[in-house]
């Protein structure tokens, strides 16, 4: 019974470590980007190099640990955006709110745009969300609201520039009202 407590302690000690790294990235990738010296993560969670190691052998291990909700909060965006009753509502709800989503977390920019961070889980957040931005692009195209030539490719080119307005300016209101001025050109004149 002695033996069986002491294991306890430790499982705690890890479980508590790992969630501190995980807090740790969250904060960090969302404000620097997936990028950031493991070192760094470990120092901000308040423990050793080798203990991030041990809990995230790699990089990619980490990355879809952090990013899986912020991935789950765009799937829910897209899917709330294909449950409008107006095609063309839902398109913009869907841009605006994936802008104000990258915004807040540079680590899901980077993954989503990129696509070289992260491995399964991030790999299948990837491959729910493709589907749903394609029914998003197709039944604003299909309604009549969104130019034909527009490509679900251009969804990350238009969330990037809008994002760097914002940037540029150093005001999020910049890269909105950009967003706006690109969705006006959007619109199918039909």
């Amino acid at each position: 019974m002695a033996v069986a407590e002491a294991v306890t302690p430790a499982r705690s000690d890890a479980r508590r470590n790992r969630d501190a790294l995980v807090v740790a990235a969250r904060e960090l990738f969302a404000a620097d980007g997936v990028t950031v010296p493991a070192r760094e993560v470990a120092r901000r969670a308040g423990v050793g190099v080798g203990t991030l190691y041990r809990h995230f052998p790699a990089r990619e291990d980490l990355v879809d640990a952090v990013l899986e909700d912020a991935f789950q909060e765009l799937i829910a965006i897209a899917e709330d955006s294909l449950a409008e009753s107006d095609a063309w509502r839902g398109f913009t709800r869907y841009i605006e709110s994936a802008l104000v989503l990258y915004g807040r977390n540079r680590g899901l920019k980077q993954t989503a745009e990129i696509g070289t961070y992260g491995l399964e889980r991030v790999q299948a957040m990837r491959a729910r969300i493709k589907p749903l931005t394609k029914r998003i692009v197709a039944r604003a195209k299909a309604e009549g609201g969104l130019r034909p030539d527009f490509k679900v490719l251009d969804i990350g080119v238009i969330l990037s520039a809008s994002d760097r307005a914002s940037e540029l300016a150093g005001d999020d209101k910049a890269g909105r009202r950009y967003l706006g001025f690109v969705l006006d050109g959007l619109r199918s004149a039909a």
